[in-house]
C-alpha cells in the first residue's frame, strides 16, 4: 500500500540571475511500511526535499500526498496540525525543549494537540530507547545519543503516518550512531514504522530497504 507519493515537486529560491533550483522536478513514492534512505552530497537537495515532504515548506510547485491527502492543499495552520498528528521528524540536532525532562519532551506532541499520552506505549518507547532510568533526566543531564533517542521516542509517540529523518546521527559519534539506525530499523520493525531518512553516510543508508540518490535537486 503507497502511503507516500510526490508528483513533479519544484522548489526555487530566489529569482531572474540568482534563481535557483533545489529541487528539480521529483516525483517518487514510497509504500508502508518501509524503510527508505535518501543518498547525496552536502547540497545536493536532499534535506529540501524531506522538509517539502514533511510540510515544512512549501513547494513552488507540484504534488504531495500521505495516505492519499493532498498535504499542500491546507492552509498554514491546517498543515501545523496535520504534521504534528502524522508526521514525526527527527532532526540532527534534537531541537528538545532544555525545561523539560525526558518523559515530558517525548509526550510534548499530545500535550501540544490537547490529549494524554497512552502510558502503556510510553513505557514500551522508554525501555526500547533504553531510557527507563533517565525519564526524568532533563536534556543536559543525557549524552548527545541519549538525546537524539528522546527525539526518536518524540516522533513515535503519536503513531505518524511517516518519520522523517534530517541526518539523525550527524551529531553522534560512531557507536551512538549505529545504536541510533539499530533503533530506528526496530521501530520500523516493530510498529511497521514508514521511515524517510537522509543520510550523506553510505554505510548507515546500507541499513534501508531501499536507496535514493539525488544530485543537483534530482533523483539519479
Amino acid at each position: 500500500m503507497e502511503i507516500l507519493k510526490v508528483e513533479n515537486l519544484i522548489k526555487k529560491y530566489g529569482k531572474g540571475e540568482n534563481e535557483v533550483i533545489a529541487i528539480n522536478d521529483v516525483s517518487l513514492s514510497v509504500e508502508k511500511g518501509k524503510f527508505v534512505a535518501i543518498v547525496g552530497s552536502s547540497g545536493s537537495g536532499k534535506s529540501t526535499l524531506l522538509h517539502l515532504i514533511g510540510g515544512v515548506d512549501r513547494p513552488t510547485s507540484g504534488k504531495v500526498y500521505i495516505e492519499g491527502k493532498d498535504i499542500y492543499s491546507l492552509n498554514s495552520d491546517e498543515l501545523a496540525i496535520y504534521r504534528r498528528r502524522n508526521i514525526g521528524i527527527i532532526y540532527q540536532f534534537y531541537n528538545l525543549l532544555p525545561i523539560l525532562n525526558v518523559e515530558e519532551n517525548i509526550t510534548l506532541p499530545c500535550e501540544l494537540d490537547g490529549k494524554k499520552a497512552d502510558k502503556k506505549k510510553l513505557d514500551e518507547l522508554l525501555k526500547i530507547l533504553g531510557l527507563e532510568d533517565r525519564r526524568l533526566h532533563l536534556p543536559n543531564e543525557l549524552s548527545g545519543g541519549q538525546q537524539q533517542r528522546v527525539a526518536i521516542g518524540r516522533s513515535l509517540i503519536n503513531n505518524p503516518a511517516i518519520i522523517l529523518a534530517d541526518e539523525p546521527t550527524g551529531n553522534l559519534d560512531s557507536k551512538a550512531s549505529e545504536d541510533i539506525v539499530n533503533l530506528l530499523r526496530e521501530a520500523n520493525k516493530k510498529y511497521e514504522q514508514t521511515i524517510i531518512m537522509v543520510t550523506h553516510n553510505l554505510d548507515i543508508a546500507k541499513q534501508a530497504d531501499r536507496i535514493i540518490q539525488i544530485e543537483d535537486g534530482k533523483i539519479v
